[in-house]
C-alpha cells in the first residue's frame, strides 16, 4: 500500500509544481517528466533486465521522426501521429531485438549501438526529408491534441504530467507482476529461469520491445509539445544520456529515471552558470556516484532504510 502512495505522492506533487514553481522552472519539469518517460523504458530493458543497450537514441529517433514527418508532411492530427510514434518505437525495438538479442553482454551493447549509428547516418544521409542536423520545427497550427493547444504552458505541463503518470503506472505495475518478476530473474541467472521454464529469449525481446514503446512514445511527445524534430536526438549521446539518469536515480527502482533525469538536469544547469566545463563537473558526480551510492540515489536509500522501494 505505501509502494503505491509514494508514488501517487510523487505525482500530486508534480501536478502541484506549477502552483508554486516559476515558469522557467515548469517548462524545465515539463522537459523532464518527458525524458524520465524515455529512460524509464531504458530502466526497464537495464535496470529490471540486464540490457546493457547502446541503441536507445534509435528508438527515440524513431518515434520522434514518425511522428514529426507524419504532422508535418502527411498533415496528420496530433494524436494518431503521436499513437504512430510510439508503435515506430516499438516496433524498431522489436526488430533490433531479434536481432541484437542473438548475442550478450559486451556484445550485445556493441550491436545496439551500431544499430543506433545506422539510424543516425540514415537520418543524415535522408536530409532532404530530415533536414538533417538542422532539423525542422512543427507548426503550432499541428499541435493540437484534444482542442488543447500544446503551445501553451499550462497545457504541455499537464499533458507531460499525464504521459508521465501513465507511464510511471504501467511501469510499476509491470514490475510487481509476474511478468516483472520473470524479467528480473532473466537479470539475475538466465539459465537457472529457463530450467523454471521461462524463456529468457522471449523475455528479453519483451522487455526491449516495452523499452522501445516508452522512447519511441517520449520522443513522439516531445515533438509535439517542444516543436523540434533533429538528428541530435538520434545521436549516440541519446543512447549514454538514459543510461546515466537509471545509473544515477537507481536501476532497478520505479523512480529512479525521473530522479537520475532531475538531478542531472540540474546539475548540468548550475554547472552550465560557473562554468564551461560542465562535463568535469557532471564527471565529478559520477565519481562520487560510484564511490559512495553505486546502486544511485534511490537504490542506495532501498539498501539502507526502504528495502520495500520496487
Amino acid at each position: 500500500m505505501k509502494v503505491w502512495a509514494l508514488h501517487l505522492a510523487v505525482l500530486a506533487a508534480l501536478a502541484a509544481a506549477p502552483l508554486v514553481l516559476p515558469p522557467y522552472h515548469v517548462t524545465n519539469l515539463a522537459r523532464i517528466m518527458v525524458l524520465a518517460v524515455f529512460a524509464m523504458g531504458y530502466n526497464i530493458a537495464f535496470g529490471y533486465t540486464g540490457l546493457l543497450s547502446l541503441g536507445h537514441a534509435l528508438f527515440l529517433a524513431a518515434g520522434m521522426y514518425a511522428t514529426g514527418l507524419l504532422v508535418a508532411l502527411a498533415g496528420w492530427p496530433a494524436g494518431p501521429a503521436l499513437l504512430a510514434g510510439a508503435a515506430a518505437g516499438a516496433a524498431v525495438a522489436g526488430v533490433t531485438g531479434v536481432l541484437a538479442l542473438r548475442t550478450t553482454g559486451t556484445a550485445f551493447m556493441i550491436v545496439t549501438l551500431m544499430f543506433a549509428q545506422a539510424g543516425y547516418l540514415t537520418v543524415l544521409y535522408f536530409g532532404d526529408l530530415t533536414r538533417g542536423d538542422e532539423g525542422f520545427p512543427l507548426a503550432r497550427e499541428a499541435r493540437s491534441l484534444f482542442g488543447l493547444d500544446l503551445v501553451a504552458d499550462a497545457n504541455r505541463y499537464g499533458a507531460a504530467l499525464t504521459l508521465f503518470a501513465a507511464g510511471l503506472v504501467a511501469c510499476l505495475t509491470l514490475v510487481r507482476s509476474r511478468t516483472g518478476r520473470v524479467l528480473v530473474a532473466v537479470r539475475e541467472n538466465a539459465e537457472r529461469t529457463r530450467m523454471l521454464g521461462y524463456d529468457p529469449f522471449r523475455a528479453r525481446l519483451l522487455a526491449l520491445t516495452l523499452s522501445g514503446l516508452y522512447a519511441g512514445t517520449a520522443g513522439a511527445a516531445y515533438a509535439l509539445l517542444f516543436g523540434y524534430v533533429g538528428a541530435t536526438f538520434a545521436g549516440v549521446q541519446y543512447s549514454v544520456l538514459p543510461l546515466l539518469w537509471v545509473l544515477l536515480g537507481g536501476a532497478g527502482t520505479v523512480l529512479g529515471p525521473l530522479v537520475g533525469a532531475l538531478v542531472m538536469f540540474y546539475l548540468v544547469d548550475l554547472a552550465g552558470s560557473l562554468t564551461d566545463a560542465t562535463l568535469l563537473v557532471v564527471g565529478a558526480a559520477l565519481i562520487l556516484l560510484v564511490l559512495f551510492a553505486r546502486t544511485g540515489l534511490l537504490g542506495t536509500l532501498r539498501d539502507r532504510a526502504a528495502p520495500w522501494l520496487p
